[in-house]
């Protein structure tokens, strides 16, 4: 793993319920990003790859690059914690996966989505009472109809093993009885 601290960060960051929820986990992770543009899908993948393992306590939603129609049923949930996951201009090598807080999202450039991710984050923490945590993923290239380059796709992968640690996981996640969890915006 390029980042060993990475599960050690989430398991931090969620170590601590939001202001106004209960001590039970309830994880939202909503993968943003364009599976058009290349890098720009990472956060929709690392979305589908949990989502795919059936985690109980975790429900994905594939945002696609309107995030904020999800808002409503991200609500319903009354998570305990969001993830965001979405490709980031944070200027540094591709594939880097960097844990970032909502106030630090400003100076970073988020890839094809138009409102920016803090409104997002204020919004599902005034609304749920939440922590939020943005997970950006450095592209090597947004372009459109081209494959997403190696470094993104170790990084996904990277990503959804640290998640698998820090929630108790292990490295084999339980793959959960009835319908998937994973649900898709409409872009």
């Amino acid at each position: 793993m390029r980042n060993p601290h990475l599960a050690h960060a989430l398991t931090k960051a969620l170590s601590s319920p939001g202001p106004d929820q209960p001590k039970e986990r309830r994880i939202v992770l909503l993968g943003v990003g364009s599976e058009l543009r290349s890098d720009d899908a990472a956060g929709v993948l690392v979305a589908q790859r949990v989502g795919a393992l059936g985690w109980p306590d975790v429900w994905t939603f594939l945002a696609g690059t309107a995030p904020e129609n999800l808002t409503g049923d991200i609500k319903r949930l009354s998570p305990s914690h969001v993830i965001i996951v979405d490709a980031a201009d944070m200027h540094c090598p591709p594939g880097t996966v960097s844990l970032l807080g909502p106030e630090e999202t400003r100076g970073v450039s988020f890839s094809t989505h138009t409102l920016p991710l803090s409104v997002l984050a204020g919004y599902l923490e005034t609304e749920t009472g939440c922590v939020v945590i943005i997970l950006g993923i450095q592209p090597l290239s947004l372009e459109f109809a081209d494959a997403v380059s190696a470094e993104v796709l170790q990084a996904v992968e990277e990503t959804v093993t640290a998640l698998a640690l820090c929630l108790g996981q292990g490295s084999r996640a339980r793959r959960a009885d009835g319908p998937t969890q994973a649900h898709e915006a409409d872009s």
